[in-house]
C-alpha cells in the first residue's frame, strides 16, 4: 500500500486520528465481546440468592467452559467467584490494547522499511507498477476472505463505485507520490515532513468543516513548520526532486482525510445495507485503484521499464515487494484492532510515538549520513508531533 498509511487504507499506516472519527470509525480499510454476559456470569457478588431458573440462565451465558467450571455452587445456590477467573479477566484487558498496539507499530515499521528497500536498495524506478502489485495482492486477499465470510464485505454498486471514485483518484496519487518521495528522501526526514499533512488538514478542517483548534494545537503546527524547514536546511543527502514528491503528498493525504469524511455519509447512503463498514472500504480503495494503476503505467511507459529490468529476476526481490503488499493490508487490519482495543486519541499518539523508532532504523539501516543540526532537527519535529497529538487530546 503506501509508505505509512494503512490503506488508509492503505491503509494509511499515517492515518491521524480525524480520519477515523467517522469510521469507527475507520477501522478500514470485529465485534465486541458482550460485557454484560461476562459480568453476569463471573462477577455476582457473594451471597447472591438465586432460582434454579435464574442459574440455568446464567451458566448459558458463560463465556467458556472454564469459566463454567470455575464457579462453584453451594447448598444454597450461592455462586462463589474463584479469583483466577478475575486475574485471567484483568489480565485479557491490559494485553489487549498492548497486543494490537505493538502488532500495528510492527507492521507500520515493517511496511516502510520494505518500501524503502524495494525502491532504493534494489534500484527500482517503477513506484506505481509497485503500488499497483501491492493493491492487486490486497484486493486478492480481502476478496478471498469475505467469500469464506472470514470479514463482511458490502455488495458493490455503480452508485457506490461512482461516489467513491473522487476518494479513489486522492488515494491513487497519494500513494504514487509517497513511493516516489521514499525513494528520494532518507525515512528519517520523510517522517518528519510528514507532519506537515497535519497542518495541511487542520487549516482544511477550519475552510471546509469550520472547525477551529486550540492555541496548543496551532503551537504545535508552528513547531513542526520549523522542525521541518531546519531538516531540510540541515539534510545531507537533499534533493529537491524528493523534497517535492513529499509536499505533493503531504497535499494528497489531506486532501485524502478531509475528502473522505465529506463522502462517506453519501457512501453509506448508496450501499444496500445502508452502511459501509471499514474492511469494504479497504476492498473499495484497493480494487478500483487497480484500474487506474494500470493506465498511469501506460502513460509513464513503466511496463517496458518492468518488463526489461534485471531486478525483476531476483527471486528475493519479489519476496521483499510480496512481503511489503500483504504489509499494507495488515496495516489495515491491525489498525482497526487496534482502534476497537483503544479508541482514535491513544491511537493518534502512538501514531506519532511510532516515528521515533522507523527515524532510528531507516538512519542505522540505510546508513543516512546525519550531521549534529540534522540530527537536532529530527528529535525536534518527533517531539513537535507527539506535542501536536497530545494537543489534540486535550
Amino acid at each position: 500500500m503506501s509508505t505509512e498509511f494503512k490503506l488508509n487504507v492503505t491503509v494509511n499506516p499515517d492515518v491521524k486520528e480525524s480520519d477515523f472519527n467517522s469510521s469507527l470509525e475507520i477501522s478500514p480499510h470485529g465485534g465486541k465481546v458482550n460485557v454484560v454476559r461476562r459480568l453476569i456470569g463471573g462477577f455476582l457478588p457473594r451471597g447472591k440468592q438465586l432460582s434454579g431458573d435464574i442459574l440455568s440462565s446464567i451458566e448459558r451465558r458463560g463465556t467458556n467452559e472454564r469459566s463454567r467450571s470455575n464457579r462453584v455452587m453451594s447448598d444454597n445456590n450461592e455462586i462463589i467467584v474463584d479469583p483466577n477467573d478475575k486475574r485471567e479477566h484483568e489480565l485479557k484487558v491490559v494485553s489487549g490494547p498492548l497486543i494490537s498496539g505493538a502488532a500495528y507499530c510492527l507492521s507500520s515499521c515493517s511496511m516502510i522499511l520494505l518500501n524503502k528497500i524495494v525502491l532504493s536498495s534494489y534500484a527500482f524506478n517503477a513506484g506505481i507498477s509497485l503500488m499497483f502489485f501491492q493493491n492487486l495482492i490486497s484486493t486478492i486477499i480481502v476478496i478471498v476472505l469475505g467469500l469464506f465470510r472470514v470479514v463482511s464485505l458490502e455488495k458493490l454498486n455503480w452508485k457506490l463505485i461512482k461516489v467513491w471514485i473522487p476518494v479513489n483518484v486522492i488515494f491513487v496519487a497519494m500513494l504514487v507520490s509517497g513511493m516516489y518521495s521514499l525513494k528520494h528522501i532518507n525515512i528519517a526526514m520523510v517522517t518528519i515532513l510528514k507532519n506537515v499533512t497535519n497542518i495541511m488538514t487542520a487549516v482544511g478542517e477550519l475552510y471546509i468543516f469550520r472547525k477551529r483548534q486550540s492555541q496548543k494545537v496551532w503551537t504545535a503546527m508552528f513547531l513542526m513548520i520549523i522542525s521541518a524547514v531546519t531538516g531540510g536546511i540541515t539534510d545531507l543527502s537533499f534533493e529537491a526532486a524528493g523534497y517535492t514528491w513529499q509536499l505533493v503528498n503531504c497535499g494528497l493525504t489531506a486532501s485524502y482525510s478531509l475528502t473522505l469524511r465529506r463522502v462517506m455519509d453519501t457512501a453509506k447512503a448508496v450501499t444496500k445495507s445502508g452502511s459501509l463498514n471499514e474492511v469494504s472500504m479497504v476492498l473499495l480503495n484497493n480494487l478500483l485503484s487497480l484500474p487506474f494503476g494500470a493506465l498511469l503505467i501506460i502513460i509513464f511507459d513503466e511496463w517496458t521499464y518492468v518488463v526489461n529490468a534485471d531486478v525483476i529476476k531476483i527471486p528475493m526481490f519479489w519476496v521483499v515487494a510480496t512481503a511489503s503488499g500483504l504489509l499494507g493490508l495488515a496495516i489495515s487490519f491491525t489498525s482497526m484492532w487496534f482502534l476497537n482495543q483503544t479508541g482514535p486519541t491513544t491511537y493518534s499518539l502512538v501514531g506519532s510515538l511510532n516515528k521515533i523508532p522507523i527515524s532510528i532504523a531507516g538512519i542505522l539501516l540505510f546508513n543516512v549520513p546525519v550531521s549534529v543540526p540534522n540530527l537536532f532537527s529530527i528529535l525536534f519535529g518527533l517531539f513537535a508531533g507527539v506535542f501536536f497529538a497530545k494537543a489534540k487530546m486535550s
